[in-house]
């Protein structure tokens, strides 16, 4: 267990220090453990170790995990939701990054309704125009936010994008500076406020808090390579 709260606090180190010289205050980021792959008895031991926020890629998995575990913890969904796994989602997850259709977020609201809760989620945003990638394009951003922002249990709060895969350091960086400027027009635009930035992963994530990110998700630099 030693190697993963090693891991974990070197990170946030680096993030906090990358946050200062970017004039941010180093707890408006956030690092998201993702745990996907990993033995519910590893992230066990993360929990008692004090790290706090999870995610996990996909909703079954998570469902044989999560309600095993004790502690003061969370779980965020990173990995594409189905409809059809709306229900799961909604009760085992705090936030959800990758809503990307007006459907998913209306079986999300009704399954919310269901639920007497307002789930969080975020809007993921295709930055990098990759066929490969989940996520809608910049410029069906602020319509899909404006149709979600009529639910009455799902709350916005930002927006989610994926860097290139394998991209040099400037199209990391352009991914990553788009969104946050995507966030500010379509704040000024709807009249809201909207804050958090979920992007970088392991390879990126410092490049992602130079340009503004609140939330990264990390799993490789923090748990290793998956089996």
């Amino acid at each position: 267990m030693m190697p993963i709260i090693e891991n974990y606090s070197r990170i946030l180190a680096e993030i906090n220090d990358v946050a200062s010289r970017s004039g941010r205050p180093p707890e408006s980021v956030k690092i998201a453990a993702v745990s996907k792959t990993v033995s519910r008895e590893a992230i066990q031991s993360a929990i008692d170790a004090g790290i706090r926020l999870f995610a996990e890629n996909r909703v079954q998995e998570a469902k044989g995990k999560i309600p095993g575990l004790k502690g003061n913890f969370s779980f965020h969904l990173v990995g594409h939701l189905q409809s059809n796994k709306a229900r799961d989602a909604v009760a085992l997850f705090d936030l959800i990054h990758s809503i990307d259709k007006e459907g998913t977020a209306r079986r999300v609201d009704e399954e919310a309704a269901r639920a007497g809760k307002r789930q969080r989620i975020l809007i993921q945003v295709n930055t990098s125009g990759e066929i490969s990638k989940n996520g809608v394009p910049p410029d069906e951003a602020e319509r899909l936010c404006g149709a979600v922002l009529g639910l009455d249990h799902v709350e916005i709060m930002g927006l989610m994008t994926i860097g290139p895969l394998g991209g040099d350091e400037d199209s990391v960086r352009s991914s990553f500076s788009s969104l946050r400027e995507l966030l500010g027009t379509i704040n000024r635009s709807l009249g809201t406020s909207m804050t958090e930035l979920s992007m970088g992963m392991s390879s990126d994530y410092r490049i992602a808090v130079e340009e503004g990110a609140t939330l990264v998700r990390i799993g490789t630099a923090i748990f290793g390579s998956r089996a």
